[in-house]
C-alpha cells in the first residue's frame, strides 16, 4: 500500500513571494492543492495559470434556451387564444423576437448564477480543513502536497522562499 501524501502550507507574508513560489513550484514534482489570499491578486492567479472558466458556456446555453422559450411561449399562447387577427399571420415573426429577446437575456443571467455557483462550489458551510484565519488579514497560503519521503525538501523549499511552515501532522 502506497504511503500516504503530505500537505505542507507555506504562509508567506508578502504577495510577491507567495507568486514566486507558486511559479516555482509548478516547475517541481510536488502538487498544488489551494492558495489562500487576503485579496484578489493578479499576480497569484498569472503564477498559478488557472483554466479557462466554464461559466460562459452556462450562460450561452441559458440564452438559447431563453430565445426558443419566449419564443415558443408567444406562440403557443397566440395559438391558443384564437384571436381574430384580420388575415394577417397569427404567429407573427417580428413581435416574437422581441418575446424571444427578452427571454435571451432573463434565461442567460440565470444561466450565469447557476454556472458561477456551480463552478464555484459554491455555498460552502465550513472552511477547508487547512485555513488560517491570518487569510483573511495580510498573509498568503500555498498548500502543497507531496510523498512523506519529499516532506523535508518542500518544507526547505518554502523557507527558502520566506514562508512559515505549518504541516497537517501537527
Amino acid at each position: 500500500m502506497p504511503a500516504e501524501p503530505i500537505s505542507i502550507m507555506g504562509i508567506f507574508s508578502s504577495e510577491q513571494r507567495a507568486a514566486l513560489a507558486i511559479d516555482q513550484l509548478r516547475e517541481t514534482p510536488w502538487t498544488i492543492e489551494q492558495v489562500f489570499s487576503p485579496i484578489p491578486s493578479h499576480a497569484i492567479e498569472d503564477a498559478l495559470e488557472p483554466p479557462k472558466s466554464r461559466v460562459g458556456w452556462f450562460t450561452l446555453a441559458g440564452g438559447i434556451i431563453g430565445f426558443f422559450t419566449g419564443f415558443l411561449l408567444a406562440a403557443f399562447t397566440s395559438l391558443r387564444w384564437s384571436l381574430i387577427v384580420g388575415g394577417k399571420p397569427v404567429v407573427a415573426l417580428v413581435p416574437f423576437f422581441i418575446v424571444g429577446f427578452e427571454f435571451t437575456v432573463l434565461f442567460a443571467v440565470i444561466g450565469n448564477v447557476l454556472g458561477l455557483i456551480s463552478q464555484a462550489r459554491l455555498p460552502r458551510f465550513e472552511a477547508p480543513a487547512h485555513y488560517d484565519e491570518r487569510f483573511s488579514g495580510d498573509r498568503f497560503g500555498v498548500l502543497a502536497r507531496c510523498g512523506p519521503d519529499e516532506k523535508d525538501a518542500l518544507t526547505r523549499f518554502f523557507e527558502t522562499n520566506g514562508a512559515e511552515i505549518k504541516t497537517n501532522d501537527v
